[in-house]
């Protein structure tokens, strides 16, 4: 990998993780039209991701530091109901990393046509939840944060987005699309982690050399910077876009480069 290959998925991974557009479809069509598997070279793929997480905590910080102040008081108030709710929402992709690692990792291997139809998918949900007009709710219930979580658990698949599955959740079942952007923001930064910290246990059985394959230390410097950066404006700008309710234009998107990852392969062959 080049470093202006590292550079543009790095970018994509930050804009993407974030955008209602999905961050693993992307990588693996910009994986294709490098010629690389972005998803097989694990060291690359931990940096970016923890890079975009690192991001959701430079910009939701004064969140982050209410959530742990109510927390370590050490008594029930909204802090505390905050927290519950993250752990609620990460039951089912906990469940989905547990038993159907495996399965799902042979999924990212298929090919586009998983990721095309995919996108489609989130194009549509995207639509639904913008012409929907559910009764608004002032604040997310224990079960809503399940569901939501269902939600982000199905979009482990290539090219459902996760941010666009759990907002637009969030958004159906009448939740306020003020809290929705931020709630859905960091109920990912524990499973995101988690996963990274399975990889690296996995990058540590394979050896240094291995899990470096074909990765130079400036590539992978270069990638979680561009990550990074990228991860903090979209993280910011999504938020505000969520709040304007302007996801419309997100699921356009996402149907056009949805049947172009179906069509255009088809044509080249």
């Amino acid at each position: 990998m080049t470093w202006i290959e590292s550079l543009i998925l790095g970018l994509l991974q930050g804009l993407t993780e974030y955008l209602p557009i999905s961050s693993s479809g992307h990588l693996a069509i910009g994986a294709a039209l490098f010629g690389l598997n972005g998803e097989e070279n694990l060291t690359f793929t931990v940096a970016v991701h923890v890079a975009t997480v690192l991001s959701t905590l430079v910009i939701l910080w004064k969140e982050i530091v209410w959530l742990f102040t109510d927390l370590f008081k050490f008594k029930w108030n909204e802090g505390t109901r905050y927290c519950l709710n993250i752990l609620i929402s990460m039951i089912p992709v906990a469940v989905v990393g547990f038993l159907f690692k495996d399965k799902v990792e042979a999924i990212f291997g298929s090919g586009l046509l998983v990721v095309g139809c995919c996108l489609l998918i989130t194009a549509s949900l995207l639509a639904f939840s913008y012409f929907a007009k559910p009764r608004q709710r002032e604040n997310i219930s224990p079960l809503h944060a399940f569901i939501i979580g269902i939600a982000q658990a199905i979009a482990v698949l290539p090219g459902l987005s996760r941010s666009g599955s759990t907002i637009a959740t969030g958004l159906l079942l009448g939740n306020k699309k003020e809290k929705l952007a931020q709630f859905s923001f960091l109920m990912v930064i524990p499973p995101i982690f988690g996963e990274a910290l399975l990889d690296v246990k996995d990058m540590a059985e394979m050896g240094v050399s291995a899990a470096m394959s074909g990765l130079s230390p400036s590539a992978l410097a270069i990638g979680f910077v561009a990550a990074f950066v990228a991860g903090c404006l979209a993280c910011k700008w999504m938020i505000n876009i969520v709040k304007k309710g302007k996801l419309i234009w997100f699921a356009l998107y996402c149907a056009i480069v949805g049947l172009a990852t179906i069509i255009v392969p088809l044509l080249i062959k």
